[in-house]
């Protein structure tokens, strides 16, 4: 293998993406927010939203301005495996995946920052 091709390799190896479900916990009063990411390397973009006060999730947000950033932390909870064969839906299957975790954790109300969906 010349020495161009081992580096298209190695770069496609560094760029390559995981997609998964991930829960950001207060570690104050246990409540917790779990949402899904295609790329779990943009969880430092989360933590940053949330610093720079400009977190979607308005009670996660004041909660955070509240106790400080030191009573939370960040957890993946479980990453994407693709299927090797066949047709593959990445975005269904992390919705799906998503969906299990939420009904497993129930983030909702006094034990979290979620909205039930409907």
């Amino acid at each position: 293998m010349d020495r161009k091709t081992e580096l298209k390799l190695q770069y496609k190896e560094t760029i390559k993406t995981e997609a998964g479900v991930y829960r950001i916990v207060n570690t104050i009063n246990q409540k917790m927010f779990v949402a899904s990411t295609p790329n779990l390397k943009t969880l430092n973009g989360k933590e940053f939203q949330l610093k720079m006060g400009s977190h979607l999730n308005r009670e996660l947000q004041r909660e955070w301005n509240e106790y400080g950033e030191d009573a939370f932390r960040f957890e993946v909870l479980e990453v994407l495996k693709k299927k090797e064969t066949g047709y593959y839906d990445a975005a269904y299957e992390l919705e799906k995946l998503e969906e299990k975790w939420l009904e497993k954790l129930q983030p909702y109300g006094e034990r979290g920052y979620n909205k039930p969906k409907g």
